[in-house]
């Protein structure tokens, strides 16, 4: 991995927006999760100041815009995190059924990626004994 850094971990599913394929450790999907709601709680805050809360539905103009952006590599980073842990990208359907969805996904997220190579890919972190950020 180039920058091993919680903001490089954070901005690496940015780099790769749209990329279904290959796998992605814990530290990339939590720390990108973190930064998306550090992000949108600020967003909320500045939408409110600027009095654009509650311009689209509940959420504010910026805030809306924000998620509409982020979307796309949330969806593809949490794929490629199945993947780390050798289950299909299919499964993120399941956080669609109440609490039994949620707790899963939760499950398959916090579990280590398989430290072989497996049916998506290479280990995200090479040949060696790199430590994850998030271990």
């Amino acid at each position: 991995m180039d920058d091993l850094s919680p903001i490089g971990w954070a901005l690496r599913p940015l780099k790769h927006y749209a990329d279904f394929r290959g796998r992605a450790p814990r530290a990339e999907y939590w720390w990108f999760v973190l930064f998306v709601l550090i992000a949108e709680i600020l967003i909320m805050v500045l939408d409110s100041i600027l009095g654009l809360n509650r311009a689209v539905g509940p959420y504010g103009l910026l805030v809306s815009l924000f998620i509409f952006s982020v979307i796309i590599p949330h969806i593809a980073v949490g794929v490629r995190r199945l993947h780390d842990t050798d289950h299909s990208g299919w499964w993120l359907l399941i956080g669609f059924i109440p609490i039994v969805g949620a707790i899963t996904l939760l499950v398959f997220f916090s579990t280590a990626g398989d430290p072989e190579s497996n049916r998506y890919g290479l280990d995200p972190y090479g040949p060696g004994d790199l430590e994850e950020v998030f271990a």
